[in-house]
């Protein structure tokens, strides 16, 4: 059954399968499997066994007959072949029975099931073997997903010639081995082929008589010669291409291709710690500042204000809960580091000439909503860069989420492969970048300056005519998606769209490329293009983004099963065509790849005004904080341009490192080596126990995940069998063909598999109600429980052992955009904030999960800063309005400061100067973005922050969902008029409010001062710095809400308006002008008439 392409949707729990934009009238309603060979029996079909071979049950006769009925006829029956009558052999994974112990085979139930040393791929298609039904011949490709073909006997391994003793085959050809088949092993003298051994197979060695030339073992003769000269000069060759740099390490790896201490056997990335000239400094002074933070606070708490006690007592907590939460951001920036890959040498050890690329597969996801608010034209850019991004072509697969179930992206998509056919190849013939047309073609080229080869400019004028046609197409179908229909949207053939209903449709999965017969326009091969829209019916919860992703994690599993997944939002591209090459410097690294979990990449914005008004490139986090929490676990994971490693997101452990063997001394008495070595056989019985019970307990598991229903009845002892297989499906969910793709650490397909079986697994997969009663959410993929997955996600797997990496190419990887408006900057921060209150308040919080497991001290610090970064908004908003209030009660939260007051002040203000300015050095970060995130910081400290703690006490504790609406109003055209577009929100009022009342507070203080006279501007210095202090912070808020000059918002009228006859009112009644019993008016004694 091949579907040519077309879109399948269905839904598991209504038993419905459907292909849509069908030739035919009837509509295939549900999926039939291809048949092969049948057992004559039962009548079903023979399954496919670990050797891509069918399983034959008599060696004598080979008569068609299933596992099942092999099993039940030794089990129940008369133990022989229905046919010949001989009596069946045990075949390795069934059951023994009466009788089989009188067979002289060896007894292979110790190692069959070992998962550690055995293939994954063969464990995988042992537990399908019995859900997949299964043909031998060559099965239709079904909806593009292209299953591994089956091997071929002469193509598999080649074949070796064997020699009898002391004589020489003449039909041996010069390139094969000689090997001698010992009379022991029951051959006789006879010379044929034989495939490859498996190099994990032990084969006993043989001694050899020193009296007997050695041509008899095979060494010495003419294919032993030719094959050393031959190996020689290989190695030469590689010696001339590879440039030697005599570094470590270079023994540890066992590649037989390349020589010992060649580059391609060096590490693939290294640390590069920051100078000591700068990180030292910087050191020395977070320690001399939290000394004088020491006695800032001994100072502040024994020398309180007695007219203004409520004052200074709350500037004193607010002040100790400010260096609380700098020792939380600060310590975790201690040992910042820096990467550098080698991407030489990863081409060098995995793409080796004339062979295919070993470089691991990657599954890309890109995540969209609703088109409306996500252009199409953006997400089809994304979609772009990464099909043509620098990467083997079958080792790349895209699959986009619609969570909107929007017909207006499926066409785009569709669009978008069309133009993809012409755009891949024009990409990797001119090696252009970014690989994102709308951003290439926004570059401006000198091609006179350039030197440009004129070929190039022709066809590179002929793309960007074939991307403005395509831009056509895609804003018409914008334009048209305005106005939806009363009956809903319908396809091409007249079928209803399914996804008419956001909240009531079936899964939608459509391949657009990839599938047999898709080629570009110079007939090379595509990568895979999926559409993805997975089922939502009324009364399910969703879980928005991280259910989406989770969702794609099991569709990709079923499908394609690579490795490793990288996930970008829709308007985040490619903007480092050799990005996965990066990622893939440190996942493939032999030495440290195994325990990395995740790499992050930092996100670069487009877009963005010059002056990054209100710090949307967040340069000081993605530039400091990432490298400090580099050096000790890795960063956190934030959301995008992040390369995962599968089996990490499945929940298991990071693997343990093993320790070496302890190293004795002889210089130790034998009675005290004899004590050590009786304790260190008794661990290493227990751990062998240990070793035991765990591979029983696999063996439980793997037997009955292949007897998965096969609907076994009868017998009790077999539930016990079962128990394991629950557990399995309470952890993956009851879907086979995934729990097997879970168990396969280096990804694939099994062989096993037809394309049928793969696509009917993935709609049910993709189905409402598959997550139910499973660890979907709560230990496996992403997880649930707040808006801000990204932090919960990344910090699951910390605790697991896990250890993440930083990466930052000197060409950015990726790039987006990001809001430059004041209000949807706001409504973004706000999200976050409110993500990080729902951890906060949740099980998962940092404060008192984890313990004990692999989380260091240092990236937990890093953890609870990042949730209770929220709570700063209560003190930080008391904080700035402590200047007004003292400016107009004449009162201050400061003693009259002594000499040493003064020296402590200057010195605290000069330690925290110091440790911004070294910050900036070791960090590369100017000082422009340095202090447009600092008055962010109260920005949104005072506003965002603050309603997202109330909201998230309301939701999580009261269980009321709290929505803060956002009304538009028109902005100018041009470029960055988005920066100038006002939003009313009630996010705006306090920050407003601060704002007013301290710009009054220092109007009344100055008219304060002028009418009292010279001796009451001493005080107010303090009282005016203060409150100039919060003033500057705010100054890109007050921007914002100016905006042009020329349009002042009607709200900001109304507001000022407001405030100000409040605030007059205060005037009137403070009234400065009357006399407050200072200087005493008298009448002169003289006359002056």
């Amino acid at each position: 059954m091949d579907t040519k392409g077309r879109l399948i949707a269905g839904s598991h729990n209504r038993n419905e399968f459907v292909l849509i934009n069908a030739d035919e009238v009837a509509r295939v309603t549900s999926v039939k499997e291809l048949s092969g060979q049948i057992c004559q029996i039962c009548g079903d079909e023979i399954e496919i066994t670990v050797d891509g071979e069918p399983f034959v049950a008599c060696n004598e006769c080979a008569f068609p007959v299933c596992r099942p009925c092999y099993e039940y006829e030794r089990r129940e029956g008369n133990q022989a072949c229905p046919q010949c009558k001989t009596r069946y052999k045990r075949i390795k994974g069934s059951p023994r029975v009466e009788g089989d112990e009188e067979e002289d085979d060896i007894d292979d139930l110790e190692h069959e099931f070992d998962i550690d040393r055995g293939d994954p791929h063969h464990i995988a298609e042992a537990m399908l073997s019995s859900r997949l039904n299964i043909g031998r011949g060559s099965h239709p490709n079904i909806s593009g997903i292209s299953t591994p073909a089956e091997p071929d006997s002469v193509s598999v391994a080649g074949e070796i010639p064997l020699l009898t003793y002391g004589q020489e085959d003449v039909g041996i050809s010069p390139d094969k081995h000689a090997l001698i088949i010992p009379p022991f092993m029951g051959r006789g003298n006879r010379v044929h082929p034989m495939p490859v051994p498996d190099s994990s197979m032990t084969v006993p060695p043989r001694a050899m008589d020193p009296k007997k030339d050695l041509a008899v073992y095979g060494y010495g003769t003419v294919a032993w010669k030719e094959k050393m000269e031959d190996w020689k000069k290989k190695q030469n060759e590689k010696l001339q291409v590879v440039k030697h740099e005599g570094g470590n390490g270079g023994d540890e790896f066992d590649d037989p291709d390349l020589p010992k201490m060649d580059e391609g056997r060096q590490p693939l990335s290294r640390k590069l710690p920051i100078p000591s000239s700068k990180i030292n400094p910087y050191r020395m002074i977070i320690m001399l500042r939290l000394v004088i933070l020491g006695l800032f606070f001994q100072y502040r708490i024994l020398h309180p204000v007695n007219d203004a006690y409520g004052l200074w007592l709350t500037s004193v907590i607010c002040e100790i809960w400010f260096a609380a939460s700098w020792i939380l951001d600060q310590f975790p920036k201690w040992y910042p580091i820096k990467r550098e890959t080698y991407l030489d040498r990863l081409s060098l050890r995995y793409e080796k000439e004339g062979k295919p690329s070993e470089l691991a597969a990657i599954d890309i996801f890109v995540s969209t909503v609703d088109p409306m608010k996500e252009p199409p034209l953006i997400t089809a850019n994304t979609v772009l860069s990464i099909l043509a991004v620098d990467y083997p072509i079958d080792k790349v697969a895209c699959y986009v989420s619609d969570d909107g179930a929007a017909m207006l992206t499926f066409e785009a998509l569709s669009e978008t492969s069309e133009f993809a056919r012409k755009w891949v190849p024009f990409c990797k013939k001119f090696n252009i970048e970014p690989r994102a047309p709308e951003w290439y073609f926004a570059q401006k080229v000198d091609y006179l300056k350039d030197k440009v080869d004129p070929s190039f400019i022709r066809e590179r004028r002929a793309m960007k005519r074939e991307y403005e046609e395509f831009k056509v197409r895609i804003n018409s179908l914008v334009a048209m998606a305005q106005k939806v229909p009363e009956d809903g949207w319908t396809m091409q053939d007249g079928t209803p769209w399914p996804g008419n209903n956001v909240r009531d449709h079936p899964g939608m999965i459509q391949v657009f490329l990839g599938h047999n017969g898709v080629h570009d326009v110079e007939g090379n091969e595509l990568p895979r293009l999926v559409y993805v829209s997975r089922e939502k019916r009324p009364g399910f919860d969703h879980h928005k983004k991280a259910g989406a992703m989770n969702a794609l994690v099991r569709v990709s599993a079923i499908i394609s099963n690579a490795p490793y997944l990288l996930n970008v939002d829709c308007d985040h591209y490619i903007n480092n065509s050799k990005a996965l090459r990066e990622a893939m410097c440190f996942m493939m690294d032999p030495i440290s790849g195994k325990k990395i979990c995740y790499v992050q990449f930092p996100q670069r914005f487009d877009g963005i005004d010059q002056h990054d008004r209100y710090s949307n490139r967040n340069v000081v986090f993605f530039d400091i904080n990432m490298k400090g929490l580099d050096g000790i676990q890795g960063p956190i994971y934030v959301g995008t341009g992040c390369v995962f490693r599968r089996q990490a997101l499945y929940g298991y452990d990071a693997p343990v490192k093993k320790k070496p063997p302890r190293k004795t001394c002889n210089c130790w008495p034998k009675w005290c080596c004899c004590c050590c070595c009786c304790r260190s056989k008794k661990k290493n019985r227990k751990v062998k126990s240990n070793e035991k019970k765990m591979t029983k307990d696999v063996k439980k598991q793997i037997r009955s995940l292949e007897n998965i229903e096969e609907g076994i009845e009868g017998v009790d002892n077999e539930k016990s069998s079962l128990m394991p297989q629950i557990k399995f499906e309470k952890k993956f969910g009851q879907s086979p063909v995934f729990v097997a793709s879970a168990l396969m650490e280096d990804g694939g397909v099994p062989r096993g598999a037809t394309a049928a079986s793969l696509l009917k697994e993935a709609i049910h997969v993709i189905s409402c109600g598959y997550e139910d009663k499973t660890e979907w959410g709560k230990e496996v993929g992403w997880i649930y429980g707040s808006v801000t997955e990204d932090i919960l996600t990344g910090f699951k797997m910390h605790c697991h052992g896990w250890r993440s990496v930083y990466c930052m190419p000197k060409r950015p990887a990726f790039k987006g955009s990001a809001p430059i408006n004041l209000s949807d900057r706001l409504h973004q921060v706000l999200r976050w904030a409110l993500g990080s209150v729902e951890i906060l308040l949740s099980r998962h919080c940092p404060i008192w999960y984890g313990y004990g497991c692999g989380l260091k001290p240092l990236e937990r610090f890093s953890y609870i800063n990042s949730v209770v970064y929220p709570l700063t908004s209560i003190p930080l908003l008391v904080y700035c309005t402590l200047p007004a209030v003292c400016l107009l009660t004449g009162k201050f939260i400061v003693p009259e400061i002594s000499n040493y007051a003064s020296i402590l002040f200057m010195a605290l203000f000069i330690s925290i100067a110091a440790t911004g300015i070294l910050e900036m050095q070791w960090g590369g970060v100017g000082i422009h973005d340095w202090w447009r995130n600092e008055q962010f910081w109260v920005i949104g400290g005072v506003s965002s922050h603050l309603f997202a703690l109330f909201q998230g006490l309301l939701k999580v504790l009261a269980g009321v969902n709290t929505n803060f609406t956002v009304t538009s109003k028109a902005g100018d055209d041009g470029e960055f008029s988005e920066l100038y577009l006002f939003k009313w929100t009630s996010l705006l009022v306090p920050p407003m409010t601060l704002l007013i009342i301290n710009i009054i507070g220092v109007i009344i203080g100055v008219s304060d001062a002028i009418s009292n006279g010279y001796d009451s501007w001493g005080p107010l210095f303090g009282r005016l710095f203060f409150s100039i202090w919060v003033i500057v912070h705010l100054y890109p808020f007050l921007k914002g809400l100016i905006g042009k000059q020329d349009r002042l918002p009607t709200i900001i009228i109304v507001w000022s308006i407001l405030l100000a006859s409040i605030f007059s009112l205060l005037w009137a009644r403070i009234n400065p002008f009357v006399d407050r019993g200072g200087i005493v008016l008298e009448v002169c004694g003289l006359n002056c008439d």
